[in-house]
């Protein structure tokens, strides 16, 4: 950390910068994001977004090491991300598999979408438009240009609180999409709670940034979690709606086992 001085330029720009990122960030996924626009060209407006964030950030003096982008930090974020995202891989599949816990995993937004809908969700607009930017701005961006300026908790604190700020209307959209929350007060206090969960996780995706000096270590995680949901979710309704898993109860020979194929025959479509 730079001890900056209201006499220097440079630590001024330096505090102006941090400033601007940090509010600049809290603002924009619950305005700017909400735009017909914005959710139409989701992955290309985000990697926009993300490029334009490293340009303003080499502008200002940060290096690719101080973003967690230089090369001979990659190898030891692989370790690190992978050793975290294995953990959440396996408890996602475990969940699915198992009957009384796949509740747990219903999400209408995955409920309605397609197998080809769901691939570009998991195959380009969660890694491109979702990991990829929020990485690089709060990982990357933000938290290097809050660590010249502030203390290392002080700007893992700060980083931390304004990615709960930006899961505000994420949130709010995902209790209304799930019919959750239905009461002002019920909405108040779960967004509430949400928004300190992902502060929570914003805080350990800054840790293993930081200990593993490269952004590979909190993408490898971040894409875990958003992308193994998803795809857990959709595994979960899939093996219920077939009635698959250790609990299936056994059709017992005779006309009841000739049914239950009928009704499977229609339910497949044939």
């Amino acid at each position: 950390m730079n001890n900056p001085s209201s006499g220097n330029p440079s630590a001024r720009a330096d505090i102006a910068f941090a400033a601007a990122a940090a509010m600049v960030l809290a603002a924009y996924n619950n305005l700017v994001a909400a735009q017909p626009w914005h959710r139409r060209w989701y992955p290309a407006v985000n990697a926009c977004a993300a490029a334009a964030a490293l340009a303003a950030a080499a502008a200002s003096g940060l290096t690719a090491t101080d973003l967690g982008l230089h090369p001979d930090q990659l190898r030891p974020g692989l370790r690190l991300g992978s050793a975290a995202a294995t953990p959440v891989v396996t408890a996602f599949a475990l969940a699915a598999l198992t009957p009384a816990a796949r509740p747990l995993l219903n999400d209408q937004r995955v409920a309605s979408l397609t197998n080809r809908q769901l691939a570009y969700q998991v195959l380009l607009r969660i890694p491109v438009g979702t990991v990829a930017w929020e990485e690089i701005a709060f990982r990357g961006v933000l938290q290097a240009a809050l660590r010249r300026v502030l203390a290392e908790p002080a700007a893992t604190a700060v980083a931390s609180a304004t990615f709960g700020i930006w899961h505000i209307r994420p949130t709010a959209e995902a209790l209304a999409a799930n019919r959750l929350a239905r009461t002002r007060g019920a909405r108040i206090t779960a967004v509430t709670a949400v928004a300190a969960g992902t502060a929570a996780a914003g805080a350990l995706l800054s840790t293993l940034r930081g200990r593993s000096g490269s952004l590979a270590a909190p993408v490898l995680l971040h894409l875990a979690a958003n992308c193994t949901g998803p795809l857990a979710s959709a595994l979960a309704r899939t093996l219920s709606a077939t009635g698959r898993g250790p609990n299936r109860p056994r059709t017992p020979p005779g006309p009841g086992r000739n049914a239950g194929r009928t009704r499977a025959r229609f339910r497949a479509g044939g």
